[in-house]
């Protein structure tokens, strides 16, 4: 199994990144799929998270309106727009699957599933 995430970098305050997750070793279109952050001294968070057909999308507050997950099943990949960022967006962002997982609040359960390594993003003011 793999997932990899790329996209990450160091934008200023307003700009927009596109992270790109890019998997392999399973059945993608079984599977929930999410974006989660970690900021330094924070704990792990969900971001946005996808159903496994990308019929529903679930959001953290401070995201709704500004980022934009999306799926291609054709290609085993997961996306996430990030429009309007601001500093408080600067984490590391991780990709996850998980047949537990759900959309909506990022619920469910993602810790059995599969991780990437995560991609970095710093947002200065």
């Amino acid at each position: 199994v793999q997932v990899a995430e790329s996209g990450g970098g160091l934008v200023q305050t307003g700009e927009s990144l596109n992270l790109t997750c890019t998997t392999s070793g399973f059945v993608f279109y079984d599977v929930s799929m999410g974006w989660f952050r970690e900021a330094p001294g924070k704990e792990l968070e969900g971001v946005a998270c996808i159903n496994c057909r990308g019929a529903g999308t679930g959001y953290a507050d401070d995201v709704k309106g500004r980022f934009t997950i999306s799926r291609d099943n054709t290609k085993n990949t997961l996306y996430l727009q990030m429009n309007g960022l601001k500093p408080e967006d600067t984490a590391m962002y991780f990709c996850a699957a998980s047949r537990r997982g759900r959309a909506e609040n990022c619920g469910g359960s993602w810790s059995g599933g599969y991780w990437g390594q995560g991609t970095e993003v710093t947002v200065s003011s």
